[in-house]
């Protein structure tokens, strides 16, 4: 099968996984649904990201990426709920429950969502009419072009000391996701890819306490975790810290030159 056909199965693959996600969402059948869409339209997103200064590609990446924002507070709430709930704090968690309900419709009724699905419909008739008009005869080039770039960004961040750690953790999962999406054209080996999960997963635990340290000044009920959060912060910035240092040793230092 050509690689423009199989970029176009993927996307399709991922739009039957989101209708799924939503008719889950709405029936409120498992507590993974939302994170479900989300991952989704992560992907469609690495996926469509090498390809963003196609002008036919933009109404698709702008939608994905307007979806993103407006479920993010829903998905961190979720995750606080669970946190909550592992620290047998049931009542702080029910109190903040109450409000999943209605955020969950504000997403599926909302405007950006329905915005989104409109641009998957169209966006097969207009991936195609590019291809028709010869613009996908360097696709797979230009994917293993942008794969490189991203490699060597986040070679220089993991390099530099005083880098932010919130935008490294940003940089990681991208890194990650993309090459996910396009395993055989990435620079990474499946080990390779597996530093980055793993280095994700490290700065992800570190960013959530973070946050929550952060959420106790706004909300004062949370004021008896405060401790606990700020301990485990501290401890998984040290281990995302030292395997950073790892991740620098097994990372290609460089791909090939990219402009």
């Amino acid at each position: 099968m050509p690689f423009t056909d199989r970029f176009v199965a993927e996307v399709v693959n991922l739009q039957v996984r989101l209708y799924s996600a939503c008719a889950r969402l709405e029936a409120r059948t498992d507590s993974e649904a939302l994170h479900d869409l989300r991952i989704a339209i992560r992907r469609i997103r690495s996926l469509l990201k090498p390809l963003r200064s196609i002008k036919e590609m933009t109404a698709l990446i702008e939608a994905a990426a307007e979806v993103g924002r407006q479920t993010t507070p829903a998905r961190d709430l979720e995750v606080l709920i669970q946190e909550l709930e592992k620290r047998k704090h049931p009542q702080l968690a029910q109190t903040r429950r109450a409000q999943l309900g209605a955020r969950y419709a504000a997403i599926l009724n909302g405007s950006p969502l329905s915005s989104f699905f409109e641009a998957l419909d169209a966006w097969p008739a207009e991936f195609r009419s590019v291809e028709f008009n010869g613009g996908w005869t360097d696709i797979q080039s230009r994917i293993r072009k942008a794969l490189n770039k991203q490699v060597n960004q986040l070679h220089l961040a993991i390099a530099d000391k005083s880098f932010d750690r919130h935008k490294l953790r940003v940089l990681v999962k991208r890194t990650r996701y993309l090459t996910e999406a396009f395993p055989t054209l990435s620079p990474l080996s499946n080990r390779e890819t597996k530093v980055l999960k793993e280095l994700q997963s490290a700065l992800g635990k570190w960013h959530d306490h973070y946050q929550w340290c952060l959420k106790v000044q706004a909300e004062n009920d949370l004021l008896p975790l405060e401790l606990a959060w700020t301990e485990c912060a501290a401890l998984a910035l040290s281990d995302a810290e030292a395997r950073l240092t790892e991740a620098a040793k097994q990372l290609p230092k460089s791909c090939k030159k990219v402009t």
